[in-house]
């Protein structure tokens, strides 16, 4: 397999054959995609984190990305929100979408410096939710420390706006209804290996349901202090430095970033 590239593309950019590629991915991972609840959530978004090889030319993964506006304890927050994401299981580990997910982060942030901005995620599976103690210093839920009523109150405001009665707020959870997908036997399955890792054991805990489909919902604070040295190297330690707090922010670029 050819070296990966992530780039960000404008949802009505995507053609034809990228969004046919798209849910293919989709269905190798999960049961029960649905064509029209495929296009139903890229109608709802604003971007898609695509990665791709380049020989031969292949789409290899994507996320879908938005930004909502939510009001907590008569307070605006903004919330970068990741929807259907997968990467084909031989490209785990590839650095490409991170990198540019990070800097799609950044740079909102950097265009909004005085909002309180969160990732609002959701995640079927222990791979999506171990980005967070990975990436972040600060996370909830986590299993060092109890969610704080801030948290929770952002976490509810978020998904109960987007989701509606699908939210949980007792388990915190997105509970699966008809037409949830969920992951494919085999896929990321919780190895005895797996279940050695503290994160993974406290995903399961925290979402048990998450075999037919519950989504566990977590938020992060979005800001530079809040990555680990682990995401500022991926994400590129020159989207961190000095100089970079103090320039005109771009706007979220469509175009290649950096593998």
């Amino acid at each position: 397999m050819s070296e990966l590239n992530g780039r960000l593309v404008a949802v009505d950019q995507l053609t034809d054959s990228q969004r046919a590629a798209m849910f293919e991915l989709m269905e190798q991972c999960y049961e029960g995609v649905r064509p029209d609840d495929f296009e139903r959530d890229l109608r709802e978004k604003q971007w898609v984190v695509l990665i791709e090889q380049a020989d031969p030319p292949r789409v290899r993964g994507f996320s879908t990305q938005v930004v909502l506006e939510s009001t907590v304890g008569g307070q605006p927050i903004q919330a970068l929100f990741s929807g259907d994401t997968v990467i084909a299981p031989d490209a785990w580990g590839a650095p490409a979408l991170p990198r540019v997910w990070g800097r799609l982060a950044l740079s909102l942030i950097d265009q909004r410096p005085d909002a309180t901005w969160y990732w609002f995620l959701i995640s079927k599976g222990y791979k999506t939710y171990r980005f967070l103690p990975v990436f972040f210093h600060e996370f909830y839920p986590r299993r060092e420390h109890a969610t704080p009523g801030w948290a929770s109150d952002a976490i509810a405001a978020l998904a109960s706006q987007k989701f509606g009665s699908r939210f949980d707020p007792v388990g915190g959870v997105l509970r699966a209804d008809d037409h949830s997908a969920r992951l494919r036997a085999g896929i990321a399955p919780v190895t005895d290996q797996r279940w050695n890792d503290p994160d993974v054991r406290f995903f399961v805990q925290c979402n048990p349901g998450h075999g037919r489909g519950d989504e566990l919902c977590c938020l992060a604070p979005l800001s530079r202090a809040n990555f680990k040295p682990a995401a500022r190297r991926v994400i590129g330690l020159e989207a961190f430095s000095p100089a970079a707090l103090h320039v005109s922010p771009p706007a979220p670029l469509l175009g290649t970033w950096a593998r």
